[in-house]
């Protein structure tokens, strides 16, 4: 007599996935907060310049040793204290709404809620993406002015606030509503094309090493080979608008005769990667790219990996199995 198959892990709750997946991004974004801070300076590096001016950093390396000296430990994780509630906020949203939604497609189309459909896959990622961008908007705008700001080497327009609260006490005071929103189209843009890719890749690449027999599913090698797959497609695919993101957010503004606030760069991100490439060619939408995958890589790996085990570890403890 054969023993009845395993039953199904029960699944999580959407708030359950939201902290879990926030939780997950916390503690990844620890270690990629620095290679935020050398891509943010990078993209800054040359706004809409011609060639031959001079680099105040060479590249990541170059601005992480620069920012040591002159700054230290502080300076390589400037906008840490954010990017944490950013994170709960974004990767919270885009790990904990991915399923519900993707499910709800899938039913809204005729498919099974559990099938792997990578056209429904792919919307689920960009609108749980698009979500936490949006909840999320103000620290991330914040965040990106915190580490362009150098007191030694500055590149691009400096925005200085004593902290977190200081700076959206600022904005708001100047702005009201309007100014923590700024930027919001281009932040939607960007996650949505990051997120678009980042789950659907994974569980692709984690389905084709376990069907295949390469790696077991609960392994933590599945999890970082997924992850690491997951990560260079997210930088492909997330990189120009990433650019026009940092850009947009840290343009001065001016005030309008209406009393409204208007960048003195760009319109909205189309306007800013149209510019750039006028400008600064192709290569322009790439600045800091180097940078970006030292900070997408770890960073994927660490938040889906940390999600993983996140998820089994609650499981065992709540239902007592994975």
């Amino acid at each position: 007599m054969t023993a009845p198959p395993p039953s199904a892990p029960k699944p999580l709750s959407t708030a359950e996935g939201f902290v879990l997946g926030g939780i997950a991004a916390c503690i990844a974004v620890t270690f990629s907060n620095p290679a935020e801070v050398a891509k943010t300076r990078l993209q800054l590096q040359g706004e809409l310049m011609k060639g031959g001016f001079e680099k105040v950093y060479r590249n990541a390396f170059d601005v992480w040793g620069k920012t040591w000296r002159n700054e230290g430990v502080r300076g390589l994780q400037r906008g840490l204290a954010p990017a944490y509630a950013y994170q709960i906020l974004l990767n919270g949203s885009r790990l904990g709404f991915y399923e519900p939604i993707r499910h709800s497609i899938n039913r809204l189309l005729g498919w099974s809620p559990t099938e792997q459909v990578p056209i429904t896959s792919l919307l689920a990622g960009a609108a749980s993406g698009a979500v936490g961008a949006s909840l999320g908007n103000p620290l991330f705008l914040i965040k990106a002015r915190m580490q362009a700001y150098s007191p030694a080497l500055p590149v691009g327009a400096q925005h200085h606030y004593k902290s977190s609260f200081d700076a959206l006490a600022t904005i708001f005071k100047a702005q009201k509503w309007r100014g923590l929103v700024n930027g919001i189209d281009a932040a939607i843009l960007r996650t949505s094309m990051g997120s678009s890719v980042q789950l659907p890749s994974y569980n692709w690449t984690k389905n084709q090493l376990v069907s295949r027999g390469i790696l077991p599913s609960n392994s933590v090698w599945t999890y970082l080979l997924s992850s690491t797959v997951s990560g260079m497609c997210v930088c492909i695919a997330m990189q120009p608008a990433d650019t026009a993101l940092t850009r947009m957010y840290n343009q001065p503004m001016v005030k309008l005769p209406n009393g409204r606030y208007a960048g003195t760069l760009y319109k909205n991100p189309i306007d800013c990667l149209w510019k750039t490439v006028k400008t600064e060619g192709v290569f322009g939408w790439y600045k800091g790219s180097t940078a970006h995958f030292l900070r997408i890589a770890p960073h994927t790996i660490i938040t889906l990996t940390a999600n993983d085990l996140l998820i089994n570890l609650y499981r065992r403890f709540r239902y007592g199995h994975n």
